[in-house]
């Protein structure tokens, strides 16, 4: 008989990707995704611990699963992730209801810790490197014209405020091989665009110690692929970002003119404390180095407001930065303190109520800066890859996104929906472009 799952995915575009794994491999167990967790038979939590809010909001979302399964004993609890990996077993002390505990490293190795789960009340398992099994599975992508692709996972950096080397581990890039081998399956099935995903994308290859193999390299072999009209990758790390690289996005067609480039601080004093290595000055060289490459590039960034001993002066270096660089987008957030990183024992830690001010202050700055990004669009003629619909006013309303990832409405019909569209711009706002098709 057929049982049911629903996942509830926190964090980023990694977690997504391996929450498509995780359907893929709980189908081969005999589940099927329901939208519904009312009527699961396993609830599974991928969860995200880069701020303490995420982590609020997985126990959070646990709290009212407890009442699920109250109402319903047979259901099965699993929580996954990044949480999971840093916290372990801990978990059932904090949220009894949870049956099932395993790591960012296990996901292959879930149909065996479904069988244990079949004859144990509880079970755990995080593993400090990946479970490799010998089956192949399939990811469980979503519908749509994009797909996620892992390249690479973990990180090598050990920022002073950032968990991922002790949740996600070093850095491990998969084969050549075996991601373009992923790719042509993913395009076999419809898919129109692959997003390369990795915690620093940029330094896929590093760990070969094969100077042939590079995110370049890698980037010219997809381009080559029938079938696949767009190319993307995040998240990229300033200090691997080469002059290489920048070349061969302007080069190839397919390859989108988008960066994501965390910056995290305006103030070089403050990026060395992050163990950040690079500058103010040497961030600023490298976005105008990108800028006079490629045209029309859009370059987003990740910025942290109240870091430990941060000045007024420090912080208004982050506020000068953005209008400087001229972001198209900015992730923004308070400093969270997370354990196991160096940063979270400071003693010079900002007060909350700071750094809540800070924030709201950056979050308007960057406000101001995307809305500026997008109105230079105005009057120009973009390339549109729509990817959706809806219907208003017995009109049909697409939308899809520009090459440089701007998000994109103009009217038009569903068949053009996987296919390129020339749009003239008429409107800009903070969270989008609208237009025409350009006849």
């Amino acid at each position: 008989m057929t049982k049911k799952v629903y996942i509830e995915t926190l964090g980023c575009q990694m977690n997504k990707s391996d929450s498509e794994k995780i359907l893929g491999i709980l189908e081969t167990q005999g589940y099927k995704e329901t939208t519904l967790k009312e009527e699961a038979d396993l609830l599974v939590m991928n969860t995200c611990s880069i701020r303490a809010a995420s982590e609020n909001k997985a126990f959070s979302h646990l709290g009212i699963w407890k009442k699920l399964k109250k109402a319903n004993p047979d259901i099965k609890i699993a929580v996954c992730g990044c949480i999971a990996q840093q916290t372990k077993e801990k978990i059932f002390k904090r949220a009894p209801q949870v049956d099932l505990i395993f790591g960012t490293h296990n996901i292959e190795e879930l149909p065996e810790l479904i069988k244990q789960l079949a004859s144990k009340e509880k079970v755990c398992s995080i593993l400090k490197t990946p479970y490799e099994s010998e089956e192949k599975f399939y990811s469980r992508r979503q519908e749509g014209l994009s797909a996620w692709l892992p390249i690479i996972e973990g990180c090598d950096y050990f920022c002073t405020y950032c968990v991922v080397p002790y949740t996600r581990g070093r850095q491990r890039s998969r084969l050549p091989e075996d991601i373009i081998s992923e790719a042509k399956e993913i395009i076999s099935q419809g898919y129109k665009e692959i997003t390369l995903l990795g915690q620093t994308v940029d330094s896929y290859g590093k760990d070969f110690g094969k100077p042939e193999i590079t995110l370049s390299s890698l980037l010219r072999e997809l381009n080559g692929l029938d079938g696949l009209m767009r190319i993307r990758f995040v998240t990229s790390h300033p200090a691997d970002i080469t002059d290489e690289l920048i070349k061969t996005v302007a080069k190839l067609d397919k390859v989108c003119e988008y960066f994501h480039l965390p910056m995290q601080s305006g103030s070089t004093e403050v990026l060395a404390k992050m163990k950040r290595p690079y500058t103010r000055d040497e961030y600023l060289t490298l976005v105008n180095k990108i800028k006079k490459e490629i045209p029309d590039v859009a370059i987003t960034s990740d910025f942290i407001a109240g870091f430990p001993g941060e000045t007024e002066e420090q912080f208004n270096e982050t506020l000068s930065i953005i209008d400087e660089v001229g972001f198209d987008q900015c992730n923004v957030a308070a400093y969270s303190p997370r354990k196991q990183t160096p940063a979270a024992v400071w003693k010079d830690q900002i007060s909350y109520e700071e750094k809540k001010r800070r924030h709201l202050v950056l979050f308007e700055k960057t406000k101001e800066a995307t809305v500026k990004a997008n109105e230079k669009y105005v009057g120009r003629v973009l390339q549109v890859l729509p990817d959706n619909y809806k219907e208003q006013s017995d009109e049909i309303i697409l939308t899809g996104r520009t090459r440089n990832n701007k998000l994109t409405h103009f009217k038009g019909s569903k068949d053009l929906i996987g296919r390129h569209v020339d749009v003239e711009i008429t409107e800009a706002s903070i969270w989008c472009l609208k237009g025409r098709i350009k006849l």
